[in-house]
């Protein structure tokens, strides 16, 4: 019995452990908690989503990016244009000085295009970042049923 508890437990923790925040750091850069929700069978394209925020004194880019689990990964962002909500190309992500990026749905997003094969919940891929100062930075993605819950912030006094 205090086996077959201990085994719960444990398996309850490193499941906990799998889903929980990551975070990467490249210079001034810092990368939170990169992420991809997991996609229907049918499915041939997936995103993938983060914060960028620069801790630095100037700004950076995002220029692209690249993962071995798709045959293209392009940047994109969603805009309201003559009453309808649509989704295009870009070419870059400015980050600001002291300023965050936000990659989430229904905003700025990394799409993946030709997926190598369906990426399942509580998987990782390695997804390769290209920046204009920072360099190339390898972060891994991790698959989810569904959106990280939002940080929930304190409350100054």
């Amino acid at each position: 019995m205090i086996l077959t508890k201990s085994l719960l437990l444990t398996a309850l923790l490193t499941c906990a452990w799998g889903a929980s925040a990551h975070e990467y750091q490249a210079g001034d850069l810092h990368i939170e908690h990169p992420w991809s929700r997991e996609m229907p069978a049918n499915a041939p394209t997936a995103a993938a989503y983060f914060v960028v925020h620069n801790q630095g004194a100037s700004a950076d880019r995002l220029l692209g990016a690249d993962t071995p689990a798709a045959g293209k990964a392009e940047l994109h962002e969603h805009v309201h244009k003559d009453g309808l909500m649509r989704m295009q190309q870009i070419q870059a992500v400015s980050i600001a000085a002291g300023g965050e990026a936000t990659f989430a749905p229904m905003a700025y997003h990394l799409m993946l295009f030709n997926l190598k094969r369906q990426l399942r919940d509580g998987e990782r891929f390695p997804l390769t970042l290209h920046f204009e100062k920072a360099g190339d930075v390898q972060v891994e993605v991790a698959v989810q049923k569904e959106a990280p819950a939002e940080p929930k912030h304190e409350q100054q006094n």
